[in-house]
């Protein structure tokens, strides 16, 4: 079985998002920052919190997290996608560049993390830093990244978990494999050009076993993002649903390889 880097020693993540005070800003993918006058917005709402926006490609993470940041008034980070230098290389030869791709992808993630929390102010991210490992998992499953490759990431991530806060909650998009297929199409991206329903097909079958382990960690919103169209109804959903007692829980770990 392959291991799971989701679910370190307990006491490897920190339990909740705050500010942590003067540190150096990690030199990575940097936010859209809120306007002094917006930033006030969102303690009003929800106090400081950190919102994760997950889901499937071409669910409409960006759109969201733009519409989030700016209607809360709150520093907004994309996924690295428009300088990541493996992404060709990658939808051309997968298995080659498999590894080098996602611990790239990792390592940005990694830098956008760490400057949200150095911060000290509420943000929102486009695809949150645990997804990279739904993606490294299903690599080597169906042998598109070496087991010995997989091995070496999975340790990286539970290394570099030490140093993480995790997000205050986290937003799912849940779209269908055949509706990010069709959104894949929409948006005449070259490098996806080559991406087949089969791929996708698995992403989502991921997808669904990382929110079930996650949400044992981190309060998850699942959403339909069709039956919401603006992001004030989204604001609305999140914070009814993020101040919601049911969200309190015990467990502080999550291993990527469970």
């Amino acid at each position: 079985m392959l291991p799971d880097p989701l679910m370190p020693p307990a006491s490897s993540i920190d339990s909740g998002f705050r500010p942590a005070g003067r540190h150096p800003l990690a030199d990575g993918s940097g936010p859209t920052v809120a306007s002094p006058a917006k930033r006030a917005v969102a303690p009003d709402v929800f106090g400081n919190i950190f919102i994760g926006i997950a889901g499937m490609i071409g669910a409409g993470k960006s759109t969201l997290a733009k519409e989030l940041g700016d209607h809360l008034g709150i520093d907004t980070y994309y996924e690295p996608v428009a300088d990541n230098e493996y992404l060709t290389d990658f939808y051309r030869d997968t298995a080659r560049y498999s590894f080098a791709m996602q611990v790239y992808l990792l390592n940005r993630r990694f830098q956008q993390h760490q400057e949200i929390i150095w911060r000290g102010r509420s943000a929102v991210q486009d695809r949150t830093i645990y997804e990279d490992s739904i993606f490294a998992k299903m690599l080597a499953k169906t042998g598109l990244m070496d087991e010995r490759d997989y091995r070496t990431y999975v340790q990286l991530f539970r290394n570099m978990s030490n140093f993480m806060c995790k997000p205050s909650v986290i937003v799912f998009l849940d779209v269908s494999p055949e509706a990010s297929a069709d959104r894949i199409r929409m948006r005449s991206r070259d490098v996806e050009s080559k991406i087949e329903l089969g791929y996708l097909q698995a992403l989502y079958d991921g997808y669904q076993e990382f929110i079930e382990s996650i949400s044992k960690v981190i309060p998850v919103i699942r959403i339909d993002y069709e039956k919401f169209k603006t992001a004030g109804e989204m604001a609305e959903v999140i914070k009814r649903e993020y101040l919601d007692a049911s969200f309190l829980r015990r467990v502080t770990a999550f291993d990527p390889a469970r």
